[in-house]
């Protein structure tokens, strides 16, 4: 755990007592603050009370002589409309922070004695922060990666415990950002900006905004240039002299790293670090992710050598596009995470043949958005209660199943697929037939979230016969 000592001997406000509520609590705390706690469920209270965290109700407290509010992410600031919290804290001109602006404080204030990598985007962070840690981490580096995917920031090691190589790698959600005015990492990445969260933000303009106050903090950025509103963002850097990497998945113009769809190239569209092989790299979207990752390892020090090692053996994410295993001549893909349209898309543009698994408990538009992508499906096969309105919407397009269940649907798709194997039509991207699960709807028609969907999936394909995992 960071000790956060910036508020030693004074009163500060904390509401939303979830995991990383309780960290930050600690934090505070172990750096001397006089900590009052809140959260508007009961036993949420109770738990940190029986921690030995001071709790007490906000609305009763005096404001006065309060320094700070920290904030959970999962709170709105802003919209749809100010929590309670924020309104009182506004009222009384406190400051509203998170436990990132704490993390990044606490760095300036020890010296900013270890390089922090900051990542945000509306898609691929996760992939992106875990992969440049992965590579970090082979590389020799003692890497320490939180925020919004694994541990909270506060629970990484402190500065003081670490050798002299330590590097903070850090995701960052648009919350996160919001809650940080003062974020300044060493290297801040921006992959991509799509319309999401809005609700919280109230317009793509100030989601945008939200995003790009984090490269244009940063001593060095690495900004996307694959959608319009980053290659504004990239133009702003550069207009205010920041130093900065353009990177593409797209090989865009101005790419200062892109990819050609199998290989890291630079502007000249001189090779640089092949993706070929790597299956938990396929797809232009990570090409991007891996292109954002080498200018990151670039600027970090290490060379294009120690990078792809890196890559070589990175093992992607569970339920991103993860790799399971082989039977019968079919790889099978756990997709599960894809709980849209959009988020399904860049799993079937990877492949050129696939024997889709599909449906759940469908969002708003269907799949409807990934008619471009049926050619390349075989056969599909339908789940859940989005079942028959995905039936309609895929009509005489593609051949396709109503399988009802996710063990029904596996145990189909990998008789037809095994079938397709011995076929030339089988041959896709290298790999051979493939089942690929990516539902493009949410799970709680059948599962309690999508991660166990994606277990009950890896499970089903374990049991057949023939499996080997890819570690095997």
């Amino acid at each position: 755990m960071i000790p956060v000592s910036l508020f030693e001997g004074q009163k500060v406000a904390l509401f939303g007592l979830g995991g990383s509520g309780l960290i930050t609590a600690r934090a505070l705390m172990a750096g001397g603050a006089n900590v009052v706690a809140f959260d508007d469920n009961p036993t949420s209270v109770e738990k940190a009370k029986a921690e030995g965290i001071q709790t007490g109700d906000l609305r009763q407290m005096d404001w006065s002589d309060c320094q700070a509010l920290v904030l959970a992410p999962g709170v709105p600031l802003t919209h749809p409309q100010p929590h309670w919290t924020v309104e009182l804290a506004s009222k009384a001109g406190v400051e509203i922070i998170g436990d990132i602006e704490l993390f990044s404080r606490t760095l300036q204030q020890e010296g900013r004695r270890a390089p922090f990598v900051a990542i945000t985007g509306t898609n691929g962070k996760s992939t992106t922060t875990a992969l440049i840690a992965h590579v970090l981490a082979t590389a020799g580096r003692n890497v320490q990666m939180g925020g919004n995917i694994g541990r909270a920031v506060l629970d990484l090691d402190p500065l003081n415990d670490a050798p002299a190589n330590q590097v903070y790698v850090v995701e960052c959600s648009s919350y996160q950002i919001d809650l940080a005015p003062t974020l300044q990492p060493h290297v801040g990445v921006l992959l991509n900006v799509t319309p999401d969260h809005l609700e919280r933000h109230g317009s793509i303009e100030n989601y945008a905004a939200i995003k790009e106050r984090l490269v244009a903090a940063s001593d060095v950025a690495v900004v996307g240039v694959d959608d319009d509103i980053c290659v504004q963002v990239a133009e702003q850097l550069t207009s205010n002299k920041t130093p900065i990497f353009r990177i593409s998945g797209l090989q865009a113009p101005g790419a200062d790293i892109g990819y050609d769809g199998s290989t890291l190239v630079d502007e000249a569209g001189r090779s640089l670090i092949s993706l070929d092989g790597i299956g938990s790299l396929r797809g232009r979207h990570n090409g991007q992710n891996a292109a954002a990752t080498l200018a990151v390892c670039q600027a970090l020090g290490l060379s294009e050598e120690q990078v792809l090692e890196g890559f070589q053996s990175f093992p992607g994410l569970a339920h991103r596009m993860e790799q399971v295993g082989h039977a019968n001549g079919v790889l099978f893909i756990n997709d599960s995470k894809a709980t849209n349209a959009e988020a399904a898309a860049p799993a079937l543009s990877s492949f050129e043949r696939v024997h889709w698994i599909v449906g759940g408990l469908a969002k708003q538009g269907g799949i409807g958005a990934l008619a471009p992508f049926f050619p390349r499906v075989a056969k599909a096969y339908l789940i859940g209660e989005a079942a028959g309105t995905f039936a309609a919407q895929l009509g005489d397009t593609i051949p396709y199943e109503i399988a009802g269940t996710l063990q029904q649907a596996v145990n189909h798709a990998a008789v037809d697929a095994a079938e397709d194997a011995s076929s030339e039509q089988g041959a896709g991207n290298g790999s051979g037939a493939v089942v690929l699960l990516s539902p493009a709807a949410a799970s709680f028609d059948q599962f309690p979230n999508f991660e166990k969907r994606g277990e009950a999936f890896k499970e089903a394909v374990a049991a057949l016969d023939g499996f080997v995992g890819i570690e095997d």
